[in-house]
């Protein structure tokens, strides 16, 4: 076992995973601290590595792309005070993180464990129930249902529309954004049946971020929902099955079943469950048949 214990947390290593605490110490962020401890499984590593610095260190995992729901909702966005899989490692225990390296790496190597995407998360997001008040609303999950509630500093043409209930077999995708320079942040829920481009401030399906103290915690509810959706790997793939390269000629059975794919496939476009790409894509290999 290798373990190392600092201010900004403890990451202990058993062979089959790595289990990331949190620290109480009070520049720690509070998503990482409302996150609370994860257990990484050794399957879910693409790697590790440990940066010396004059006064600190910083031990970094990499997850397989894929594999996380925090990490595919918030898009790399999140900033390093904030991101579980990094520790800041003070300079006197730099050996204690070299070694904790050397056997995570030497794990990944006997187990064989690749670096390529997974099609299944495996790490299943952050706790439920949850609720998180940030800019011009609050946002709410409980494993079914994301509510969303506006506050006096919400725009009225979005806070007419009243409280949110978006089931969760409702909501097609969810993208955190932070703030960044004179560009406000966001939470926003692609749902079926309202897909807009309106900016997240008119948006009623969006919570709008000003850059404060509480805007990394909104992607914990992102993360959340994140969790519960069809895994994006897997959702392409299951909307438009394969059709192979070579087939037999087409027959008038074959030709009314093709065109009924086709129908299909444009009614899933329009509900917002397969992407432009993804129905041209689709399209194309009918009509080569055709």
């Amino acid at each position: 076992m290798a373990e190392i214990i600092q201010k900004d947390g403890t990451w202990v290593f058993d062979g089959d995973r790595l289990r990331l605490t949190p620290g109480h110490d009070k520049n720690v962020s509070p998503l990482r601290k409302d996150l609370g401890e994860l257990a990484v499984p050794l399957e879910a590593l693409a790697g590790v590595s440990f940066e010396q610095g004059k006064k600190n260190g910083r031990l970094r995992l990499r997850l397989r792309d894929g594999a996380d729901p925090l990490l595919l909702a918030t898009a790399g966005r999140l900033a390093e005070p904030h991101d579980p899989y990094q520790l800041v490692v003070e300079s006197d225990r730099y050996g204690v993180a070299e070694y904790l390296v050397d056997e995570v790496r030497n794990a990944l190597l006997l187990e064989q464990v690749p670096g390529t995407p997974v099609d299944a998360f495996l790490l299943p997001g952050p706790a439920v129930p949850l609720s998180v008040s940030a800019g011009d609303g609050s946002a709410s999950f409980d494993g079914d249902v994301a509510r969303l509630e506006w506050n006096w500093k919400t725009e009225d043409a979005k806070s007419a529309a009243g409280k949110r209930q978006l089931a969760i077999g409702d909501i097609l995708g969810v993208e955190w954004q932070p703030a960044a320079g004179l560009e406000n942040g966001h939470l926003r829920f692609t749902v079926r049946g309202a897909v807009t481009k309106a900016p997240p401030k008119y948006d009623p399906n969006a919570v709008e971020l000003w850059g404060f103290k509480k805007d990394p915690l909104m992607a914990l509810v992102a993360a959340a929902v994140q969790a519960r959706l069809p895994h994006p790997a897997r959702g392409a793939a299951d909307a438009v099955p394969a059709i192979p390269s070579a087939t037999p000629p087409v027959t008038g059975d074959d030709h009314d079943a093709m065109l009924r794919r086709l129908r299909e496939l444009g009614e899933l476009h329009r509900d917002g469950v397969l992407t432009a790409e993804e129905f041209t894509l689709a399209k194309q290999a009918i009509l080569k048949r055709l």
